[in-house]
């Protein structure tokens, strides 16, 4: 099997023996999506070396322990705890301190023709999901994955920044809970994909002081350090700022503001998958638009630097098997 690997510094297509899965369930990948984290590892984020990605749609071809998995057309939430802490027995193990995550830490990701997945981690894809639709399950889960932490109503005014694909996707989701979203970026073409009903497009470079402290919630979603900066500007007196993106390096911002001005900061990283994949079947979230590229895994380094190129949303891999 082919796989696209971080390995010593440099990215490879290599060819692996088919992954002995175990207990674990083994998926045939169909399509894989390159995402902001996969262009952070590269740069040294994480210190995750082996297969990377977590994005995906597959078919199940072994599944040792559940055998009624076998043949399903799947997703699959990607981190993978213990099993046996507090927070594994109720069923998250998206904190769990002994967890790997799919193409992250400690386990080979998705861009590969084959991977491995516990069972339990697998969602069945309903019918009236496409392949690329449900390529978009992980980020619409981790945009959508808000709302369990913070607090949205019709009134609440809500900035995004950063207008890329996880940005567009946070802004989408929150248009699903307030009639005043902003979403906040650099280029007209991205904005004009996420000005959908209850959103509101605005370029970087025109907000100056128009919406200093005027936010109740901001999310900073530009995987850039001046974000953060751009939401202590824009976030109100004891309001709250999410904070999206994961990228190689140390942030600097006056926490002198967040103190004198009592801001809450929220990390937000994973959401579940079902609603995810509910909003997709349902057709509440369109993500077909998003989509700038499709290549060939085997040519999956090309595909990468494709996907840190200005302008571009979201890369797609295709199996070449």
């Amino acid at each position: 099997m082919k796989a696209l690997q971080f390995i010593n510094g440099s990215l490879q297509v290599s060819n692996l023996p088919r992954p002995d899965g175990g207990v674990e369930a083994v998926v045939r990948v169909v399509k894989s999506g390159i995402c902001n984290t996969d262009l952070e590892i590269v740069r040294g984020y994480a210190g995750f070396q082996g297969t990377i990605g977590h994005e995906f749609v597959g078919v199940v071809e072994e599944s040792p322990g559940s055998p009624e998995w076998t043949g399903k057309r799947v997703v699959g939430e990607i981190n993978v705890g213990c099993g046996i802490c507090e927070l594994c027995v109720i069923g998250d193990a998206r904190h769990c301190a002994e967890r790997t995550v799919l193409g992250i830490h400690g386990r080979d990701g998705c861009h590969a023709d084959l991977l491995r997945l516990p069972a339990s981690n697998l969602l069945e894809i309903p019918a009236a999901v496409s392949d690329d639709e449900a390529v978009f399950a992980e980020p619409l889960a981790a945009a959508y994955g808000i709302s369990e932490q913070v607090e949205m109503s019709p009134e609440t005014k809500i900035a995004v920044i950063g207008d890329g694909k996880l940005g567009i996707l946070c802004a989408m989701c929150a248009g699903l809970r307030s009639d005043n979203v902003t979403i906040i970026g650099k280029h007209k073409a991205k904005l004009a994909k996420a000005e959908r009903d209850n959103i509101e497009g605005v370029l970087l470079d025109d907000i100056s002081g128009k919406f200093k402290r005027q936010f109740d919630v901001v999310i900073e979603a530009s995987g850039s350090e001046s974000g953060f900066a751009t939401a202590v500007d824009t976030v109100k007196p004891r309001g709250k700022i999410v904070l999206k993106s994961t990228f190689h390096g140390s942030p600097r911002w006056e926490a002198s503001r967040v103190v004198v001005d009592e801001i809450t900061i929220v990390g937000s990283r994973c959401g579940r998958f079902a609603p995810a994949l509910e909003l997709l079947a349902n057709k509440k979230i369109r993500v077909d638009d998003l989509i700038s590229e499709e290549f060939r895994l085997s040519d999956g380094i090309k595909a990468v630097e494709r996907a840190g190129g200005k302008g571009v949303l979201k890369v797609l891999l295709r199996m070449d098997i």
